[in-house]
Parts: structure tokens; C-alpha cells; sequence
């Protein structure tokens, strides 16, 4: 906008010039009117509504009104902004009460803190949509809380805090996790480690042989450095799988 005003002011500038210029009286008499014709058309441009320049505050409206949904739209994996926090929608129903109109119950999970919570949506009100975008990224290493990952679209290499990362103690070399990322600012979100994942025990304590009970368990180590409990049969060097929402063990995985 600053520069559609300077090219007012020159175009105002030449068009002064011109008038002046055509009114001298050493121009040439069949040069005046032409030169008028010329200033005429200047000041005709300065009053004519600028093209192609953006009404900020429409566009702004129209951006709003594009990030908005329907509560009956929302679906899981829908991503809200609500109360200034990001949320996903990890369950929904309609419910039809027996007097009243329907709501949209649903169950919601903070971004940032993973807290859930229930929250329930008259039938059409609005909500601000959050688009995200999913991207698979292997991770390499680790530096302090910074966590390196290949983006393997892209191949470039990418930190995430390890606060973003879900499951993050039972991450090892090489494995991909999922990074969604704010698709209007490409602000990393979160990132999330498969929901199970093969681990070895560096070590526990020797296993009694013929005890198959899954219902005592003893602490085990694994090779990220993670503590799991584990069945007392479970010995040093076997693999096992283990939920990476919260380290808890799923099975031995065989040879």
C-alpha cells in the first residue's frame, strides 16, 4: 500500500509538469492540445480506485470464514483451535436428547499437554479448523532435548524438542515416526511414535524356567535406555514389543 501511494504522488507530480508545460507559450500551437489530451488522462488515473490492490480486511474475513466448520463436520483426527490451545478430536457422537436439538458430544485432546477432555457443540456452530499436514521422519540422533529426524520427503534434517515427541523413551536409531505440522505456519505440531514397538532387554533379572505367569512382573531394561515390567519368564537378550503410549508390555516377540 505504501508504494501504491508514492506512484500517486509521482503520477500527481507529472501531471502538474504536464499542465504546466503545455500551457507554455513557446510550445508549439498543434503540440498544446495533445500535451492537455495527456494531463487530462493523468488526473483521470488519480481518482480511479487502485487494481489489484488487496482489501486487507476482507481478505483477512475471507481467510476466517475459510478455517471455519460446522461442529456436525468434525470428525476424528479433526484438528480446532479452541480457548486459545490446539486440540485433535480422538472420539464424537451425535447425541439426540429426548427433548431438545441434537449435540455433538465429543472427546478432545490437547496438542500441546496431551490432556483429554469431553466437550459437547450445539449442531452448526462454528469452529476455527486447524489444517495439518502428516509427514513421515526417521530419526538419527539425539543432542540433549533436540532430537535430529530425516524428513524423507525432503531429505532434510529436522529438530523436534522432545517434549513434542510421544513416546519418545522407547525411540531408537532409524525408526519413523509421524510429525504433524500446522499447514497455514509448517509449525511442527507433534511427533508420534507407532503405537507398538520391538524392543531387546539388555537386562533383568534371570527368569525362573517353567514360570509363564503374565500377571507378576519384574523392572527389565531395554536398549534405549527405558525400564519396562515384564513377565518374570521374560530373560536378558530376548525382544519384546511394547506400547509406546505407556511403556507398558505387550508380548515377547519370538525368534
Amino acid at each position: 500500500l505504501d508504494a501504491a501511494i508514492l506512484c500517486q504522488h509521482f503520477v500527481r507530480v507529472a501531471a502538474q509538469s504536464f499542465a504546466e508545460f503545455s500551457s507554455n507559450s513557446r510550445m508549439r500551437p498543434h503540440k498544446k492540445p495533445e500535451m492537455a489530451l495527456l494531463s487530462a488522462q493523468i488526473q483521470l488515473t488519480l481518482h480511479r480506485k487502485p487494481v489489484g490492490l488487496p482489501n486487507l480486511s476482507q481478505q483477512k474475513q475471507n481467510n476466517y470464514s475459510n478455517n471455519m466448520i460446522k461442529s456436525q463436520d468434525i470428525k476424528k483426527g479433526t484438528c480446532i483451535r479452541m480457548d486459545g490451545k490446539l486440540y485433535f478430536c480422538i472420539d464424537f457422537l451425535h447425541v439426540k436428547p429426548g427433548k431438545g436439538n441434537t449435540i455433538m458430544r465429543t472427546t478432545l485432546k490437547d496438542v500441546v499437554s496431551g490432556r483429554v477432555l469431553e466437550r459437547r457443540f450445539n449442531i452448526g456452530e462454528a469452529l476455527e479448523d486447524v489444517r495439518v499436514e502428516r509427514r513421515p521422519f526417521q530419526y538419527s540422533y539425539a543432542d540433549g532435548d533436540q532430537y535430529h529426524f530425516l524428513n524423507q520427503e525432503t531429505w532434510d534434517d529436522v529438530v523436534i524438542e522432545k517434549d513434542l515427541i510421544t513416546g519418545v523413551n522407547f525411540m531408537k536409531e532409524g525408526d519413523v515416526v509421524e510429525v504433524v505440522s500446522d499447514a497455514s505456519t509448517e509449525t511442527i505440531l507433534y511427533a508420534e511414535m507407532p503405537v507398538k514397538t520391538k524392543l531387546k532387554i539388555v537386562y533383568t533379572e534371570p527368569g525362573l524356567k517353567g514360570d509363564t505367569a503374565t500377571n507378576t512382573l519384574k523392572p527389565a531394561k531395554v536398549e534405549t535406555g527405558a525400564e519396562v515390567r515384564v513377565p518374570l519368564f521374560i530373560n536378558e537378550g530376548e525382544m519384546i514389543e511394547v506400547d509406546t503410549r505407556d511403556g507398558s508390555y505387550v508380548n515377547r516377540v519370538k525368534a
